[in-house]
């Protein structure tokens, strides 16, 4: 089935999957993975009803009880699974993907993320057999509140914010539930109130359209600071006081300074194969050691807990953090860096001018080219590099990351859509032009057509 994707269940509902496909998958969920307690939470998108409805039916008609946590953030639910010891858990979203678009992320005991290598193949096996039979003893659905919780632990990251200027996109997502109730009346909110429809803009903080709105409203307000959830607030992204989009990869660097600086904690941090020399320079200047690791939470949260990380970020705007059982909370991510945000203005940098101390090379951003044959573009940008230059260091595990002595790239197949992404980092805007050229003539005959 289409939907079954590396990280989750994603796709167009009714056409990638379907209510059938879900119920189905609820009457596998208990025998497939010895469970009789599933949490389930679910984004504000119209089909979240409906696939809640179906899965419930299933899972209860196995004998599986449902604790239901209705309406949520796909980080509140990673947390009440580990906080209240479930085995199991799934939210129905879709994340940052347009509102005809729906899923679920599954998670196990302590949030480990399921992905497809690590039960989600057998879950799609197991929908196309004979289904397991009906239970004598049918489950219950359970109402279970985790907002109060949540927010109450949360608050921990919470600082003293006065002063601070903040306009804030929810981009009609998840995060509306409980953005207020930390950061308070004060910030501009943009796009508050949940609506599956995201009549505003597509929840998608990575397209620059998506951030256009936030980042004239922080001109027009004066803020020190722009601030953009995705639909189920998992990820969060910045722009500076001009507006400007930061990108995501820096603000690893940012967070360092919290872990490193303030708490005083020695140990590793987490980057994915994207992120900047910048970033890693950074930390490293702090005492960091840091990892590279794949992409996606489903690799990204066990590679964390495997190497007892601090943290960890990825391009995408995941961050993850061990004090959140290894897993990624938009919330918190931005709780600290605002934290930061206001301890550097107090001492006269914007946030523009931190930014800079850590972007301090000429990078693409991330190329999305549509091919096909993805595995012999990858060997063809890899052969003709390699053979002009011998590379300093060498990845293979995401595609290829493949650095140079004054440059790098990396180009690795999209695990989620029909791309293969390209970033190029360079010691000055000359040579990343000219090897961003290099790669596309490389790249050219392998486009697809459309």
């Amino acid at each position: 089935m289409s939907a079954f994707k590396a990280y989750d269940i994603r796709g167009k509902f009714n056409i990638d999957f379907n209510g059938e496909d879900v119920y189905r998958m609820g009457r596998c969920i208990p025998t497939l993975f010895n469970t009789t307690k599933v949490l389930v939470g679910r984004d504000c998108r119209l089909s979240s009803p409906e696939i809640f409805s179906r899965l419930t039916q299933g899972l209860t008609e196995s004998g599986a009880d449902v604790y239901d946590a209705g309406e949520c953030t796909t980080p509140s639910i990673y947390w009440a699974t580990a906080k209240h010891g479930f085995e199991l858990s799934v939210m129905i979203t879709a994340s940052h993907n347009p509102a005809e678009y729906n899923g679920m992320k599954v998670s196990g005991k302590e949030a480990i993320p399921i992905g497809y290598d690590t039960g989600l193949s057998k879950l799609e096996k197991a929908i196309n057999q004979q289904l397991p039979p009906i239970s004598v003893k049918q489950g219950r659905t359970i109402d279970f509140d985790i907002e109060r919780q949540y927010i109450e632990f949360q608050k921990q990251f919470l600082s003293d914010l006065s002063g601070l200027k903040l306009t804030v996109d929810i981009s009609n997502g998840m995060a509306g539930l409980y953005i207020k109730k930390l950061l308070g009346e004060t910030p501009v909110y943009l796009n508050e109130t949940p609506d599956g429809r995201f009549p505003a803009h597509e929840p998608n903080p990575l397209e620059p359209e998506n951030v256009k709105q936030l980042s004239e409203a922080v001109q027009a307000n004066g803020s020190d600071i722009g601030i953009i959830f995705d639909g189920d607030a998992d990820r969060v992204m910045f722009t500076d006081e001009n507006g400007i989009f930061i990108r995501p990869d820096l603000m690893i660097g940012l967070l360092g300074h919290y872990y490193l600086e303030e708490k005083k904690l020695k140990g590793s941090v987490l980057q994915d194969i994207r992120t900047s020399k910048g970033v890693t320079a950074y930390l490293e200047r702090m005492g960091a050691r840091v990892d590279i690791w794949k992409v996606g939470r489903a690799f990204a949260a066990l590679k964390l807990r495997e190497t007892k990380g601090l943290f960890g970020g990825e391009l995408a705007g995941h961050y993850y953090f061990s004090d959140f059982y290894y897993s990624d909370s938009a919330l918190m991510a931005c709780l600290i860096i605002l934290r930061l945000v206001k301890r550097f203005r107090d001492e006269g940098l914007k946030v523009s001018e931190i930014v800079k101390k850590i972007d301090i090379y000429a990078n693409s951003g991330e190329i999305n080219l549509k091919i096909e044959n993805k595995d012999a573009a990858m060997e063809a940008l890899k052969k003709f590099f390699t053979e002009k230059e011998t590379p300093t260091v060498s990845y293979d595990f995401d595609g290829y990351r493949i650095e140079f002595k004054t440059w790098w790239f990396n180009v690795r197949p999209s695990n989620t859509e029909p791309y293969l992404r390209l970033i190029v980092e360079a010691d000055t805007e000359m040579m990343l032009q000219q090897k961003v050229e290099e790669a596309k003539t490389i790249l050219k005959p392998f486009l697809s057509n459309g």
